[in-house]
């Protein structure tokens, strides 16, 4: 929920704390850098030393964070504590999937992740809502001290959980690994977030490139590499991935547009638009159990159904003539896109061994962690709509083009399919 609860509420952090509005987008952009930029090695840790206790620090820092974040009394402390609740989430996103997917025994383990993704959709999906309601009833600096307890609890409910650690987790760390991976990560991040046409986007894309050969040229070479490459030789493994990066970017696009379009559009207010957004998450919720039940050899169709229906759905939006049937479309939108993104990690843990479940929760939630970076760029040009360009054309023109990326995705999995390449080596 937090990487969307706070959207509503930049223009009050600003006014609150005296900031320009591009100074404000710090507060949003360096919780995704961090994410996006850490989680790759957070998954390798678990696996050493140990998938209970990284899952437990992570926890424990983003609680820490977050009380730093709501009393901050200058938007500096603010993106600092910001940048370690990113730091939090990615020890406990490839950790607490790892966890899942080791203490449960096949069958009860693709039903217990999906139940899990499914409590994460919700949260995600009633994130601007809730950190809207949240800021005009009581401030800003409520959004963050939710936080607070709800961390408490959950370490604490982390402590009762089975510790789980690979085999090989007393061999030596890929530490230089680990360091161009995080560093190659971070420019891929700042690429996306300010985008190919700054000079700061320019250098950070070349550097992603330069540091991203290095981290590959390593992995062949060490010992105990933080990421095995022959992950990236399973075919299906790279398919999901893949397309949940899609379905993931399309997602963020859908949370967010959809919201503003009620408020924008269909003139709602605040509390009515998150009442009229409650299907489509509580839709976005069930999809994970759903997911959670499709066997591993149909997972691959199943996303490409989901990627066709997620395509028809977003795209039709701005067609829509009535308010009710822009609504059933949304639901139908939230349904398709919350089965394909619960699908992604579901499946993909399935295709890894048990001693490398974080190893491939962190590969998956980085890919469709950068994956939503590309969707909040897209989703700009939303907010920034003027008179001349209005948000329902902009608006549009975004939906649009996500249903078109959508459905390409598609036809790429159903071309790699018919390939003959989709026989799946042994989980690896």
């Amino acid at each position: 929920m937090d990487s969307f609860a706070l959207n509503l509420a930049l223009p009050a952090i600003g006014r609150g704390l005296g900031t320009s509005s591009d100074d404000v987008q710090w507060v949003v952009s360096v919780y995704l850098l961090t994410v996006g930029a850490l989680m790759l090695g957070a998954g390798g840790l678990a696996d050493r030393v140990g998938r209970r206790l990284v899952l437990g620090v992570g926890l424990g820092l983003f609680g820490v964070a977050s009380l730093v974040c709501a009393v901050a009394p200058a938007l500096p402390v603010l993106v600092a504590g910001r940048a370690l609740q990113g730091a939090g989430g990615a020890l406990i996103m490839p950790a607490g999937l790892a966890l899942l997917s080791t203490v449960f025994a096949p069958g009860r383990r693709e039903r217990a992740i999906g139940a899990a993704i499914g409590l994460g959709g919700v949260a995600t999906a009633i994130g601007p809502f809730v950190g809207g309601a949240l800021t005009e009833a009581l401030g800003w600096r409520a959004v963050f001290w939710l936080n607070v307890p709800v961390a408490a609890v959950a370490v604490l409910a982390a402590l009762r959980a089975p510790e789980s650690r690979a085999p090989r987790a007393g061999g030596d760390f890929d530490l230089p690994g680990l360091a161009l991976g995080t560093a190659a990560l971070a420019g891929l991040a700042l690429f996306v977030d300010r985008g190919p046409v700054s000079a700061t986007g320019v250098m950070a894309a070349a550097s992603a490139v330069l540091l991203g050969v290095g981290f590959v040229r390593r992995e062949r070479r060490a010992p105990a590499p933080l990421v095995e490459l022959s992950l990236l030789r399973n075919g299906p493994f790279v398919a999901l991935t893949g397309a949940g990066m899609v379905a993931n970017a399309a997602t963020v696009v859908f949370l967010f547009v959809v919201p503003w379009s009620l408020q924008r559009v269909w003139s709602l207010d605040v509390a009515a638009a998150g009442l009229a957004f409650l299907v489509p998450a509580v839709l976005m919720a069930v999809a994970g159990p759903v997911a959670g039940a499709v066997r591993a050899p149909r997972a691959v169709v199943t996303m490409a159904v989901c990627l066709v229906a997620a395509a028809i759905a977003v795209a039709a939006l701005p067609l829509a003539g009535s308010l009710p049937l822009y609504l059933a479309l949304s639901a139908a939108a939230g349904a398709a896109l919350g089965v394909a993104n619960a699908l992604t990690l579901v499946a993909t843990q399935a295709l890894v061994r048990p001693e490398r479940a974080g190893e491939g929760s962190g590969v998956t939630k980085t890919a469709i962690t950068v994956a939503a970076g590309i969707g909040v760029v897209l989703s700009g040009p939303v907010a920034d709509s003027t008179p001349a360009a209005p948000t329902a054309d902009v608006a549009a023109v975004v939906l649009i083009t996500t249903g078109a990326g959508c459905l390409v995705a598609a036809a790429v999995l159903v071309l790699w399919l018919r390939s003959g390449t989709r026989r799946a080596p042994a989980p690896v």
